[in-house]
């Protein structure tokens, strides 16, 4: 007998044998008891007919994602939330002036107990549009606010915003629904984002509480149920920011739980911090900037002063960690940011400044690199918010946040010369750059709110900088041909408030100004920032929109600008929410109630606002 191989090779060089007669025996018999089995099947086997089959998914389709999402637990305050719940649903509708637009199916509610009322917001004792009404039946009491509906130009105002909100998100949704970003010239998802091409839904988590508050209640609900359903972070196996994920991701769905109290988006917020913990594990805590979630690994930016941290990520994360705590029970997250804050605290501060880079392994700084811009921005911003989100209690904060505007005021702010122009300048070693970043120009918003919610010695000052920032941003903006304001711009003797730079003029969405403006509206009802929200919102229709949603543009000074094709999710859940709390009453989110994260999403105040939603005791991991 030949070998194996020489069998194959013989085998395959000559005819192609037949079948013994054996062998065609044995495939018969397999292939009858097949065809006995398969009529044993159809016809003695159970009838599963295809009617009951459609009946049954039918029966699915009617019951909805509630099916598969339980009901949240009916809690022994109840009462309390869904009453405050109940006012600010009544406040959307009377704004939307839609009282059928966020109706819920009746439920059966437990018995009604006494509910003390909820005092009017401070700012608003005086407020002549303001009224109080009560319902006897029920001894609730709900705010009415007319002042919007009375103010045609406001409210035709708020309305074009809401409809610029429907394009974008109605777009993203038809051309790249659970993708993280749109391009809105290409028509396709953007998968160059900070995010990667991960289905991560970033503008999803993003805009939900912008869709709450403008009414939209169709797409609130089509953004809840991907949320339940299709989001989720353990296929990403690339390096990731902390920083935005904590603002987008976990603000977002903060917000989002403050807001409806459904649970899904508290479990979701905690998955998310969850998965950020693990960037925390250096020798000072102080977390790394990038993270893979899948491995857990992480690690700092390579560029950033010899492997160091970045004060504004590292910074800005007390927030919305210390209110997962509050409302989880789970003090982990507090105590991460609470050892950053100690850190930072005994450190010595270079003429009282914060550098922009810390190393987490030595806790030494890095660069002596100073910014009320890029690098620096929200960590301040954080000081201030952290004091009002724990009801004015965390003095700390308060302390940390006067001591440097202090210095940043003395060694940092100047005036431009010969408009007279405010600024806030970069410095570098020591040295001013007389550079301003569009990043900065949220401080107007910052300082406005510093000074009248504590009258210090200080406030007088505070105030002062926040209308002088707030008037240079609006001048870098009327001083482009697109009336939209550049990336950075300068100031020496021959210019003022204007980019030299190519990569100085471009304008992504930015929503800072548009912040300040909002801050400022209510701090002071000066009818000029509402005008100067307005032109900006006239720019953006007409340099920025395109049929498929909203790009940036490549330089504000061109005619016309070229659009850079990216729909950033911030401009959804930044930009256009401030603009259009701009055009509403100053009850709807007031400012004693509400602190908003450095990505606009709005988180309740400890002891002011009963949607902050203490957990209970026994909650306690």
């Amino acid at each position: 007998m030949l070998p194996t191989y020489q069998r194959f090779n013989a085998s395959s060089s000559g005819k192609i044998r037949s079948f013994r007669a054996s062998e065609r025996i044995l495939i018969f018999l397999v292939f009858i008891s097949f065809l006995i089995i398969v009529l044993f099947g159809f016809f003695l086997l159970p009838d599963f007919g295809g009617t009951n089959v459609i009946q049954a998914y039918n029966k699915f389709k009617q019951a909805g994602p509630e099916m598969f999402i339980p009901a949240p637990p009916i809690d022994k305050n109840r009462d309390i939330f869904d009453l405050d719940k109940l006012r600010l649903d009544q406040k959307i509708k009377s704004e939307l002036n839609d009282v059928d637009l966020l109706e819920k199916p009746e439920v059966q509610e437990p018995p009604k107990v006494p509910i003390a009322p909820i005092p009017v917001p401070v700012h608003n004792k005086n407020h002549p549009q303001t009224k109080k009404v009560v319902t006897t039946e029920s001894s609730e009491l709900i705010y009415h606010v007319n002042g919007a509906d009375q103010d045609p130009t406001a409210r035709k105002r708020r309305d074009k915003v809401k409809e610029m909100m429907q394009h974008a998100w109605s777009n993203y949704k038809l051309y790249a629904w659970g993708k993280n970003e749109l391009k809105p010239i290409s028509k396709r998802a953007h998968t160059g984002s900070i995010f990667g091409s991960y289905e991560l839904g970033a503008t999803i988590v993003d805009s939900m509480d912008t869709l709450y508050i403008m009414g939209m209640k169709d797409e609130f609900d089509e953004g809840r149920e991907w949320i339940a359903k299709e989001f989720t972070l353990d296929n990403v196996s690339a390096d990731i920011s902390v920083f935005e994920t904590n603002i987008r991701f976990v603000g977002g769905l903060l917000a989002a739980y403050a807001l409806t109290g459904d649970p899904i988006f508290k479990e979701k917020a905690q998955y998310v911090a969850d998965k950020l913990l693990p960037a925390f594990q250096t020798p000072t805590g102080i977390p790394y900037a990038l993270i893979n979630f899948r491995s857990g690994s992480s690690k700092n930016y390579g560029w950033a002063s010899g492997g160091s941290s970045i004060l504004s990520e590292f910074g800005t994360l007390h927030l919305e960690f210390a209110y997962l705590s509050d409302i989880t029970g789970n003090s982990v997250y507090r105590e991460r940011v609470m050892n950053i804050r100690s850190i930072l605290k005994d450190l010595e501060k270079p003429k009282g400044l914060y550098p922009n880079y810390l190393n987490p392994k030595t806790g030494k700084w890095g660069q002596q690199h100073m910014s009320l811009g890029a690098l620096g921005d929200s960590f301040f911003e954080y000081l201030l918010k952290s004091w009002l989100q724990s009801g004015q209690t965390d003095e700390e904060a308060r302390e940390m946040y006067d001591e440097a505007m202090v210095a940043i005021m003395e060694h940092m702010v100047r005036k431009s010369s010969p408009g007279g122009l405010t600024y806030v300048s970069d410095m570098k070693f020591d040295r001013l750059e007389h550079k301003m970043d569009h990043l900065a120009c949220f401080a107007g918003g910052l300082f406005g709110l510093g000074a009248r919610t504590l009258q210090n010695q200080y406030a007088e000052k505070y105030m002062e900088v926040a209308e002088g920032i707030t008037n240079t941003c609006h001048e870098s903006y009327v001083r482009t041909y697109t009336h939209l304001g550049p990336e950075s711009f300068r100031f020496s003797d021959a210019v003022e408030a204007k980019a030299l730079k190519s990569q100085e003029k471009y304008y992504i969405l930015r929503p800072e100004t548009f912040e300040s403006y909002f801050i400022m509206w209510r701090l002071t009802h000066d009818q000029k920032y509402r005008d100067w929200g307005w032109d900006a919102i006239q720019a953006l229709e007409k340099h920025c929109r395109s049929d498929g949603g909203y790009s940036g543009i490549k330089n504000v000074y061109l005619e016309p600008p070229q659009q850079d094709d990216v729909q950033q999710s911030f401009f959804l859940a930044e930009s256009l929410k401030y603009l259009y709390l701009l055009y509403s009453d100053d009850s709807l989110l007031p400012l004693d109630e509400w602190v908003f994260n450095t990505e606009a999403h709005p988180l309740p105040i400890k002891n002011s606002n009963p949607l902050y939603r203490l957990a209970s005791p026994s909650s306690s991991p």
